[in-house]
């Protein structure tokens, strides 16, 4: 162990002794500390109190993706009464929120459950090995800073490190690149120190990111440009949730948001349904809605007209139209072309203009990195995660006493992460008092038709795809996008499947659930 952490070891956890050193045990650990970990830390902890278990975190701070962005205007694109957990109100007016104000909520979350003493920051997971023999996972844990090792012994593993890359985010081969005289900056490593008032600021990119720094810097630098190869869909939102507040002001904090979630959940389901079944009418007023809110005569078709359907990828939300306002001003705009080189004052486009800029900033996505790229190894063979199949969206076939945290794409994220730890806590329910010790999907039929675990059209998915579990044909082996029908797969329904099999450590024979 690492010095100074004896006094972190949660109550009831216990020592084992490898062949060299002793091995501090848990029932449970969970990796990472941003919205799923936090997450999973409460139910665990309310549900199963007498369990012991430790929070990794490999940074040296809680919040995941809320402490890590520090870009100018990060926000949330979902409403926080479903981003929000269902078990802690959101009281805030806004419904579209500020990363503080996100990073804020999820702080008071570990004081009000006492996560503290349970969070480890500076434990990067580096490797997990599961002995059927043992029943238990034997996990490497460094610390990044020091390259320190040690290892902790579990029960189960708790995957909630989230799916991108915190160390690097994505950027493509830019021709010309090292030419350009300013600084170029990704979002996922702003500096602090950067000074862009009154500069030309040039964004590289159409998604979330880019829709969101552009309206955030307009006004303070001379001119933004936002350059996009591909448009996407943008929609304004409220930044206020009306029927929302009013709820709250009417039923009290704890009731008004419990109407504003399912209000929500209600609508972006409806909204989701809608486009995938009328994608052309979908197209239509989305199309409408934007060149209202745009200048009259501007080419909506050229920069808001994507080639794919609406949800192929996710929408992009703007609050309160503010990219579309700072367009109408002339503090920004929005160039669709492709890059053909960079120059020394900015970029050359394959059309032949030149954009000048003083600063570049590549909005160009994100790295996907399953399971923290954590190398898994079962009973001595390593795990090759594409031939795996997920169950139920938060197990591996294969994998015993491993569950992951993947939120829905469709949808606010959070909203599959509260079923799925939920049923996690079911799940040790079960095994606790049946004494099982192993749980360990096997599909009926190896020879079931598979697809990708996220069927999805974003090109951070796509580039991984390869990299990624696959899903099934059928139930549980597909990865649902659809809360209702979560809540009754994961809430309502027995944790028991036959294809679900539990055994004792002892025997190691399965026994019946």
């Amino acid at each position: 162990m690492l010095p100074g952490r004896e006094q972190s070891v949660p109550r009831g956890a216990a020592h084992v002794t490898t062949t060299e050193t002793p091995v501090e045990h848990l029932d449970v650990l969970i990796v990472g500390a941003g919205i799923s970990g936090i997450g999973a830390g409460r139910y665990l902890k309310t549900s199963h109190p007498g369990k012991s278990f430790a929070i990794l975190e490999a940074r040296g701070a809680s919040g995941g993706t809320w402490d890590l962005f520090r870009y100018p205007g990060i926000r949330s694109d979902s409403d926080l009464h479903t981003f929000g957990y269902e078990f802690k109100p959101w009281r805030d007016e806004e419904s579209i929120a500020s990363a503080p104000r996100i990073l804020d909520y999820l702080r008071e979350t570990i004081t009000e459950n006492d996560l503290e003493p349970h969070i480890r920051f500076h434990h990067e997971v580096v490797g997990a090995q599961w002995s059927s023999e043992r029943a238990r996972w034997l996990v490497d844990v460094e610390d990044p800073g020091t390259g320190a090792r040690h290892q902790l012994s579990a029960r189960w593993v708790f995957s909630a490190g989230g799916y991108y890359r915190y160390d690097e985010g994505f950027t493509p081969h830019f021709e010309g690149r090292d030419r350009f005289c300013g600084p170029i900056i990704h979002p996922q490593h702003w500096p602090e120190d950067l000074d862009h008032s009154g500069k030309e600021v040039l964004v590289i990119g159409s998604g979330a990111t880019a829709v969101t720094l552009v309206p955030a810097m307009a006004g303070t630098a001379s001119h933004v440009t936002m350059l996009q190869r591909t448009p996407t869909y943008i929609m304004p939102v409220p930044r206020k949730d009306a029927v929302a507040n009013m709820a709250g002001r009417l039923f009290g904090p704890e009731r008004g948001y419990a109407i504003a979630r399912r209000k929500n959940i209600l609508q972006q389901r409806l909204i989701w349904s809608f486009c995938q079944r009328f994608p052309k009418t979908a197209r239509k007023l989305i199309r409408y809605v934007n060149s209202k809110a745009l200048p009259a005569g501007y080419p909506v078709d050229t920069h808001f007209n994507p080639p794919y359907d609406p949800w192929d990828q996710r929408l992009c939300a703007v609050p309160d139209g503010d990219l579309f306002k700072v367009i109408r001003r002339g503090e920004a705009s929005v160039v669709t072309d492709r890059i053909k080189t960079f120059t020394e004052r900015g970029v050359e486009l394959e059309s032949g203009a030149e954009l000048e800029a003083d600063v570049i900033i590549t909005a160009t996505g994100l790295n996907v990195q399953p399971f923290g790229g954590v190398p898994l190894v079962v009973d001595g063979e390593p795990v090759h995660l594409p031939d795996t199949i997920a169950y139920k969206g938060m197990m591996l076939s294969g994998v015993p006493n491993l569950a992951f945290a993947i939120g829905y794409t469709n949808s606010s994220w959070t909203l599959k992460i509260g079923l799925l730890c939920e049923h996690f806590c079911r799940l040790l329910t079960h095994m606790d008092s049946y004494g099982l010790d192993i749980c360990r999907p096997v599909p009926s039929d190896p020879a079931m038709p598979k697809r990708p675990f996220l069927d999805f059209g974003a090109g951070y998915i796509q580039r991984a795809v390869d990299q990624l579990p696959k899903q099934g044909g059928r139930m549980p082996w597909l990865t649902s996008l659809s809360y209702h029908s979560d809540v009754k797969l994961l809430r309502s329904d027995s944790v028991t499947d036959p294809e679900l099999r539990f055994s004792r450590a002892a025997a190691r024979a399965e026994v019946a659930p």
